[in-house]
């Protein structure tokens, strides 16, 4: 039987995004003629590779034991790719980074525009999900992330300033309600709880260590619905600073608790920490680290270029 690689490609994208659908946005291919690519490779091996349903895609023991062989093959190449553009004048490639929601709005997208046009060649793929996602088994790049909740294991460089978090209500819920003088003063308002996808639920940290597990009627997993409930006057709601200073100024919302709620270290692009680094990501790390775009950031250049491991 003979086979080329390219009778793999589908497979392998598959087996990574455990989607047909996310593999057919990678190869830009539409679910059924990813269906179909895979049925007729099932049928060439005379073996099934995949268990899927209308809701779930996963590998049969055989095939993940054909992913786990192929796999290295498929990076080795890729890895050899991407040294070509080390006899370019400009490189190209793809770089696929998982932001969360916040941050791909406030600091990733403007980098981004910027460094599109230096790199006109270079494709950037950005899925904004505050899930806490495995970003090596899912087959991105880098992430990006609050830098307490990256994984010591990574290499972490910052995007962004330090951020600072509000405890903010309308003036109307204060009025009728009282501000807390003190955060476990919290425990007896009407919050606005963000919950990570994942299901855990957000608490609330303040300075000296202090961390309060709010309640409230209104439960999101999105930071910007938490800041629509607050300004409808749901109740007090916990989030960044860069959210809320417009409604602060306009005097829509007001601020509680700033002595007990210090700056802390801002999000962070992080990436595993091995040998290969694909080229739309080394491009992106040098950009990052321009003065200029460091001070775009709030940043100075030497913690752009030195990082946190």
């Amino acid at each position: 039987m003979r086979m080329n690689m390219t009778d793999f490609a589908t497979f392998i994208a598959v087996a990574r995004h455990q989607s047909f659908r996310a593999a057919g946005d990678h190869l830009g291919l539409s679910p059924s003629a990813i269906s179909h690519s895979i049925k007729q490779l099932e049928q060439r091996l005379k073996i099934r590779l995949f268990n899927h349903t209308t809701r779930s895609v996963s590998l049969t023991e055989a095939g993940q034991n054909l992913y786990d062989r192929l796999r290295p093959a498929f990076d080795e190449i890729q890895i050899m790719l991407d040294e070509v553009n080390n006899f370019r004048v400009a490189p190209i490639g793809t770089l696929k980074i998982n932001a969360a929601r916040l941050a791909a709005r406030i600091f990733l997208m403007p980098l981004l525009v910027q460094f599109t046009r230096q790199y006109p060649d270079i494709k950037i793929e950005v899925t904004a999900d505050d899930t806490l996602v495995d970003i090596v088994k899912q087959g991105f790049d880098a992430g990006i992330r609050l830098s307490s909740i990256v994984e010591k294991d990574m290499i972490a460089v910052p995007i962004g300033p330090a951020v600072k978090l509000c405890v903010v209500a309308t003036p109307e819920y204060f009025a009728k309600h009282g501000k807390p003088e003190h955060p476990k003063a919290l425990l007896t308002h009407q919050c606005v709880v963000f919950r990570y996808p994942g299901g855990r639920p957000c608490h609330w940290q303040f300075s000296d260590g202090l961390e309060i597990a709010v309640t409230g009627n209104i439960i999101v997993n999105d930071m910007d619905a938490e800041l629509d409930a607050v300004l409808m006057g749901a109740g007090v709601g916990y989030l960044l600073c860069e959210q809320v200073n417009e409604h602060l100024h306009s005097g829509r919302l007001e601020s509680v608790l700033e002595e007990w709620l210090p700056a802390r270290p801002g999000f962070q692009l992080y990436y595993p920490n091995r040998h290969y680094m694909s080229c739309g990501l080394r491009a992106f790390l040098d950009f990052v680290k321009q003065p200029d775009n460091a001070e775009v950031n709030g940043l100075n250049s030497q913690a752009c270029a030195t990082g946190v491991g």
